[in-house]
């Protein structure tokens, strides 16, 4: 039993970016666990996929044909099993999303794996996989270790900047497998109607506030700001269970990973763990604060220690 099996996401002919993501998780751990890094793909079709399919760190590529184009949550598992049965990986990584979770846990259960879901975190300490995820709604964080056995995780999208594409195409093989008669259909894709919400995860820059703004009302002054200085607005945990903002600005480890972001400006923010976990991947921080010691310095490039409201004015005045 070793290496890692990852299980490509795709939909409607395409591959899903959170593919690379599960790719680039995997690189950590390999040396640790052994064997090889392998990408499953099924489905009707699947070696269609192949020119996207070429990441950094993945060892092979394994196709297995199914009757439909699109995704069964029963045809997925059993022949995501078969492929465990098959190559015995010590490690299977999934996204965490609506599509695995269809399939994930009954793929857990019949192949007798350890499992965790939505995690954020992973490592290898003493041969045990260990997987770190949140705990209570999100107010503590828990690390789960597996000493023994095949884990399958559910990675959060977000977690690990997607791996590179890779200067050659890995090695590649299609996988033989009986597949069940299908008892479901998919009828049609129905497109969720537009929040007119921006996408935190896509903004380049980012001013969030946190407990600081002290009330509801500041929100529009600091809405202005980054309407004019070009940034996106998110905020703090606090802020969106207040309901000053909405849940889909909220930055951190039960919001929104701000995952493409260059510059991210926290102004009000203590820089609580659940918060930088949404921070991780921004190349440059600035944190404003009135109290020294405040978390947030710790991961800031360059840190103020100064009132919001005060710098927020001078920004403004910047950018007349």
């Amino acid at each position: 039993m070793a290496g890692i099996l990852i299980i490509a996401e795709h939909r409607q002919g395409a591959l899903r970016p959170v593919t690379a993501e599960l790719v680039a998780g995997a690189q950590p751990l390999r040396a640790a666990l052994g064997g090889r890094v392998q990408l499953v793909v099924v489905g009707k079709g699947c070696r269609a996929l192949e020119p996207g399919l070429a990441i950094e760190g993945v060892d092979e590529i394994v196709f297995i044909e199914t009757p439909e184009a699109e995704f069964d949550a029963e045809t997925w598992e059993r022949a995501v099993a078969a492929a465990c049965t098959q190559f015995e990986p010590r490690l299977v990584l999934v996204s965490h999303g609506i599509d695995s979770m269809g399939f994930a846990p009954a793929l857990a259960l019949r192949c007798g794996y350890g499992f965790a879901t939505d995690v954020f975190g992973l490592a290898v300490a003493d041969g045990a996989v260990v997987a770190t995820r949140a705990g209570y709604g999100g107010k503590v964080v828990v690390e789960l270790g597996f000493r023994q056995g095949a884990v399958l995780l559910t990675l959060r999208p977000g977690t690990y900047k997607p791996a590179s594409a890779a200067a050659a195409a890995p090695a590649a093989r299609e996988f033989v497998f009986a597949a069940p008669a299908s008892r479901t259909r998919n009828l049609r894709f129905i497109e969720p109607p537009a929040s007119g919400d921006i996408d935190m995860t896509a903004a380049d820059f980012i001013l969030s506030v946190g407990r600081g703004v002290g009330e509801q009302d500041h929100i529009e002054r600091f809405r202005a700001l980054t309407d004019r200085i070009g940034f996106a607005l998110g905020c703090s945990r606090p802020v969106a269970d207040s309901g000053w903002l909405p849940k889909s600005r909220q930055i951190g480890q039960s919001g929104r990973t701000a995952s493409q972001c260059k510059l991210y400006i926290a102004m009000g923010i203590s820089g609580a763990i659940q918060h930088l976990a949404g921070m991780k991947h921004v190349d440059t921080i600035i944190a404003v604060n009135t109290d020294p010691n405040a978390s947030i310095f710790s991961v800031a490039r360059y840190g103020v220690v100064g009132d919001m409201f005060e710098i927020a004015d001078e920004l403004e005045k910047q950018f007349e």
